[in-house]
């Protein structure tokens, strides 16, 4: 019996979010190399993770309209390719200005990824499929993530800080160019798919509304209420989980006196609870959705992630133990996770044919979240003398994203609602 040619879209976009996490998270293995060799100050090395996220954020609107417009297969295959040629290029840098304007950049290439994602899934994916596929794609995230962290740390060990960033960026080159020989942006043109399975992606794939446009503009987007309930919830979830890319690793080896592929072993752990989170949420979010109960299943998932963010945030900042903290925020971003599924299939669900610009949107909103985080972090320590700060202000946004998703409203489009 063939495999279903949907499962191997999500296999390739599974691989794709892999490889997007563990281009992004070296840096914070790379740390101590990197401050060493330029001569930086905590708050330098906070500007250098910030200006990645202001470059994702700022270009995850462009980035979904060109998905909508030009289809995932070509927006995906270029955003690849152009994040690993400046992902070469961090590895090449000269100097701390360099060094920034190459985070800016591959920033800025990464941001279509997971718009891409998102609207392929809308072509490719049945509705009740949509949760658990969301899951998946994003548990890749959190595994590349967490594969980073011991990887990249022996990697950094036997080959410097450069060569790893180097050898990175030629796999990312080489599935740019995987992707766009076997993708397709429609199944109805994907050679070797069953009769059967295309029929059913076609029966049961989201239908666009009735007389919705073929272009979208700003005012109907930023004029939607759920829009912006959902781009503050996701603010949140970012805020909490970005610690743990850029901070989480330097953090734990030096509030707890660790060598470094201790570190990372333990720096991994938060990573995978995201992974299992994802994979929880995608389960409960399509488990929901089959009894007929469309809000409650995006609702749900989305509010208890937030709850046990809350707890494991807490947990983690009180925690003398270096076992027990990391158990907290492995917690924390398991709950912080679990939001995920319901935020990206409520956007498919409000966006439908346009849910490349919709959900760029709301993940420019998350990114802005990266971009503080980044630096809130550091500057809160010098002006507080204290790192709890930073860990209670995450927890009250988790707490305020618990009552956005009590008004979002994943049934209603962007025009209603």
């Amino acid at each position: 019996m063939r495999t279903p040619k949907r499962y191997l879209l999500v296999a390739g976009t599974f691989l794709l979010s892999v490889l997007l996490y563990v281009d992004r998270s070296c840096l914070s293995t790379a740390k101590g190399s990197i401050v060493g060799e330029f001569g930086l100050t905590d708050e330098q090395f906070g500007w250098i993770g910030a200006i990645f996220g202001l470059g994702y954020a700022l270009f995850q609107v462009p980035s979904g309209l060109l998905a909508d417009r030009f289809g995932p297969r070509a927006l995906l295959s270029s955003v690849v390719a152009i994040w690993s040629v400046f992902m070469a290029l961090t590895g090449a840098a000269w100097s701390y200005l360099s060094m920034m304007i190459f985070r800016f950049l591959f920033g800025a290439g990464e941001a279509g990824a997971f718009p891409g994602v998102a609207r392929a899934c809308y072509s490719w994916i049945p509705v009740k499929e949509r949760g658990m596929v969301n899951g998946i794609n994003f548990s890749g995230s959190r595994i590349g993530a967490a594969a980073a962290m011991p990887l990249v740390a022996w990697m950094i060990a036997a080959l410097k800080w450069r060569m790893t960033f180097e050898i990175l960026a030629g796999s990312g080159l080489v599935f740019a160019v995987i992707w766009y020989l076997w993708f397709r942006n429609d199944p109805t043109e994907k050679s070797g798919i069953s009769k059967e399975e295309l029929d059913y992606i076609l029966e049961n794939r989201q239908k666009s509304a009735p007389g919705q446009k073929e272009r979208i503009s700003g005012g109907i987007i930023l004029g939607s209420k759920n829009m912006w309930l959902i781009m503050l919830q996701y603010f949140a979830s970012n805020f909490t989980f970005y610690f743990c890319l850029v901070w989480a690793f330097s953090f734990i080896q030096e509030k707890f006196h660790l060598d470094m592929q201790k570190t990372g072993f333990l720096a991994a752990l938060p990573f995978l609870g995201g992974a299992v989170g994802n994979w929880t949420a995608g389960w409960f979010v399509d488990r929901i959705y089959k009894k007929g109960r469309w809000t409650a299943s995006r609702r749900i998932p989305a509010m208890l992630g937030f709850v046990l963010a809350v707890t494991g945030v807490l947990g983690f900042v009180t925690m003398a133990n270096a076992y027990a903290a990391v158990l907290f925020l492995t917690l924390a971003i398991f709950g912080a996770d679990m939001t995920i599924s319901p935020s990206w299939s409520t956007c498919i669900d409000i966006g439908k044919k346009h849910a490349g610009a919709v959900s760029g949107t709301m993940n420019m909103a998350g990114n802005i979240g990266s971009f503080i985080t980044a630096l809130a972090f550091p500057y809160l320590k010098t002006w507080t003398g204290s790192y709890e700060p930073y860990f209670y202000i995450a927890a009250a946004f988790n707490a305020l994203a618990i009552g956005a998703w009590m008004l979002i409203r994943p049934d209603k489009t962007l025009e209603e609602y």
